[in-house]
């Protein structure tokens, strides 16, 4: 029988799904994804969590929980670096510990450490350290490996070429076309975890397309066109999500064709605190672009966020119809 190995719907899902599902596919493994996000999910996360963890950990508790009895192995990969000379948030390198103190009853762990901050040859490293619980031949696990790569190249450029992540793993999104109105092209920008996930940003995603928006989000830019827009900055971010934020939306502002821009994080978020402020900064200098800050809790009402989205779309509308001639020292409007 084929080992059943438990990927949790949250946090690297959105990012890295297509490569772990080809990679241990190829290897015979059973692949067993907890549900979508349910407010049974988030609620029983929250009691096995810490009060001071930002929303998506909390969320990931909530699908360890819904997860744990059905597999043979948990997959928590101990994420410490994914790009040369930079590091993600500590609460990655350190989620496997979490969970092992904070649960019960929990399979094995599959908590192989990844860190490229060196050099991405490290990458392969980490995957053969964790095809070696499937099978002890190299060889193969290496091949699973390279095919795991090329899928995940393809899963990229589908992105890039326009498809948003959640649709190209499942999601459904009905799009209401709004043929009396313009188009509006509008960036969202924020980490995967809180783009994708539908039940914690009240599908944001599908409210904006139903409301005659062409969404772009920082998944959609390249890689190269990040590193070299991020250059803009006095000095290097220490964080790989602060340069992918960054880069992106100085690519994105001198693009020139963005009605607005979205930032979407979650409360008690260390990094998205600092460069959610830098992401302000410069596209209040680049001109008279709108921009809103959502931030989301597991308190959030779906209410107050749909009126905060309707009244963004509606202020954009109004001033492309009746502002059309704007005053080179007008300054944009903003909304928290």
């Amino acid at each position: 029988m084929n080992k059943k190995v438990g990927i949790p719907r949250g946090l690297f899902y959105y990012q890295f799904y297509p490569l772990w599902r080809s990679f241990f596919e190829e290897l015979g493994a059973e692949i067993i994804v907890s549900d979508n996000t349910t407010r049974k999910i988030l609620d029983d996360g929250v009691k096995k969590c810490v009060d001071e963890a930002c929303l998506p950990v909390k969320v990931f508790y909530g699908h360890i929980a819904s997860l744990k009895d059905k597999v043979d192995y948990l997959f928590i990969p101990r994420y410490t670096s994914i790009s040369k000379k930079e590091y993600i948030c500590p609460k990655f390198g350190g989620l496997p510990d979490m969970i092992k103190h904070n649960f019960d009853g929990l399979p094995e762990i599959i908590d192989v450490e990844v860190s490229l901050r060196k050099s991405k040859k490290n990458s392969l490293k980490a995957a053969i350290k964790v095809g070696k619980y499937f099978s002890n031949d190299t060889g193969m696990i290496k091949k699973a490996y390279k095919n795991a790569l090329i899928n995940y190249r393809d899963f990229r450029q589908q992105i890039k070429s326009g498809i948003l992540t959640d649709e190209l793993l499942g999601k459904k999104r009905s799009v209401i076309n709004t043929q009396n109105s313009k188009m509006l092209n509008i960036a969202v920008l924020g980490h995967g975890y809180n783009l994708y996930d539908s039940y914690t940003n009240m599908d944001v995603l599908t409210k904006l397309k139903e409301m005659g928006a062409n969404v772009t989000t920082i998944d959609m830019v390249d890689g190269s066109i990040i590193r070299e827009n991020s250059k803009y900055l006095n000095k290097k971010t220490f964080w790989y999500f602060g340069t992918k934020i960054l880069g992106s939306t100085f690519y994105l502002l001198d693009k020139g064709n963005i009605d607005g821009i979205i930032y979407i994080m979650s409360f008690g978020c260390g990094v998205d605190s600092f460069v959610c402020d830098l992401v302000e900064r410069n596209i209040r200098r680049a001109g008279n672009i709108p921009f809103t800050i959502l931030t989301i809790d597991e308190q959030t009402g779906e209410a107050g966020l749909n009126t905060r989205i309707e009244a963004f779309i509606d202020m954009i509308r109004w001033r492309d119809n009746y502002e059309n001639n704007i005053s080179s020292y007008g300054k944009p409007i903003y909304m928290r």
